[in-house]
């Protein structure tokens, strides 16, 4: 499982110029049973994803094509961890430590 942090490196109308873009981008990766939950930081300097993928090069492909980084709006730091206890919704991620 994996924890993307997005930090904005731009202000914030140009954020917004793409924001819409950036949504439609979240959609797909949720539709692909990527993202599972996601949303804005506060204050709002960025935002947080949580994803699950085959490993960390997916997801950094990933990341890679959000157009908040094509438009150069923001940086990615992704973390990535097993999850070994969850709540019961999220029971078929959890990993069993190895």
């Amino acid at each position: 499982m994996f924890v993307l942090e997005l930090t904005y490196t731009a202000p914030l109308d140009a954020v917004d110029a793409v924001l819409a873009a950036h949504v439609a981008w979240l959609e797909e990766q949720y539709q692909r049973g990527v993202f599972l939950a996601s949303g804005r930081k506060n204050p709002r300097d960025g935002g947080v994803i949580i994803a699950v993928a085959e490993d960390r090069a997916r997801i950094e492909e990933i990341a890679a094509g959000d157009p908040f980084v094509t438009a150069g709006v923001c940086a990615y730091r992704v973390v990535e961890f097993a999850a070994t206890k969850t709540a019961p919704a999220l029971e078929p991620y959890r990993e069993t430590p190895g």
